[in-house]
């Protein structure tokens, strides 16, 4: 009998010595912060007992999703608005949402004979074929694009230059294959590219805060894994991923 408790003891003390097993949680995120998620989600569950599951999509399809009961614990957006929105109609815990990221816009080209000596002033020269952008109706990226165009009182006259993609990364693709010359585009686009290109960042006045909003979802109110990841994402390390994939950290 004495033999057998020790093996139980012993057992015992190995499963004690495993380490706990955690929560799931899964994060809805804007498809610019891929890049960022992926480092993010490694960093996460290294630190934590939790498993996160990611979800990508444009802001917009996302949302809608959510509405529709799509089974999401956190909402990173690339916009304020619709976090706002789900806080205001109860999809999103009231309180929760804070500002995680600030996208930076750039102008970005792989042609070379527009490499040398970049600059917004390409824009006003009009030496060139056609210039991307995200919708305005659609991207956050967009409207910081137009703002940027309107800024430089350039906005009526490149019209017919002007190419829209649904998203930011449309438009980065149509600089990418060279279907466009230039591209009003992400800097976090632009660092996970790894051939050869040029870039400018665009002062920051010359639109309004690309502000990338997250809440935590009514879903994932009462998940342990969903509030750690909320406090991970407003924490040192997080903020020091966000800055080195090309955001800005309010």
């Amino acid at each position: 009998m004495r033999r057998r408790l020790g093996y139980t003891l012993i057992a015992m003390s190995a499963l004690a010595a495993l380490p706990a097993r955690g929560e799931q949680v899964t994060v809805a995120v804007a498809a610019n912060f891929v890049m960022a998620m992926e480092r993010l989600e490694a960093h996460f569950e290294n630190a934590t007992q939790h498993e996160l599951t990611t979800v990508t999509g444009s802001t917009g399809q996302l949302y809608a999703q959510i509405l529709n009961g799509a089974p999401y614990d956190v909402f990173l957006a690339a916009d304020r608005e619709r976090p706002q929105r789900l806080a205001q109609n109860g999809s999103g815990v009231t309180g929760t949402q804070f500002t995680y990221a600030l996208g930076q816009l750039i102008l970005w080209t792989r042609e070379p004979s527009l490499a040398n000596d970049l600059s917004l002033n390409v824009l006003t020269s009009g030496e060139f074929r056609r210039l991307a952008i995200a919708n305005p109706l659609l991207a956050p990226y967009g409207i910081a694009a137009q703002d940027t165009l309107e800024a430089l009182g350039l906005w009526e006259s490149l019209q017919t230059k002007i190419v829209r993609g649904e998203n930011v990364g449309q438009a980065f693709a149509m600089v990418e294959t060279r279907n466009a010359a230039l591209g009003l585009v992400a800097r976090s686009s632009a660092i996970a590219y790894s051939g050869s290109a040029t870039s400018v960042v665009v002062p920051p006045e010359y639109h309004a805060p690309i502000r990338q909003d997250a809440i935590l979802l009514t879903r994932g109110e009462d998940n342990p894994a969903a509030r750690a990841f909320i406090r991970f994402l407003q924490g040192t390390q997080a903020r020091e991923v966000i800055g080195a994939t090309g955001y800005a950290v309010p």
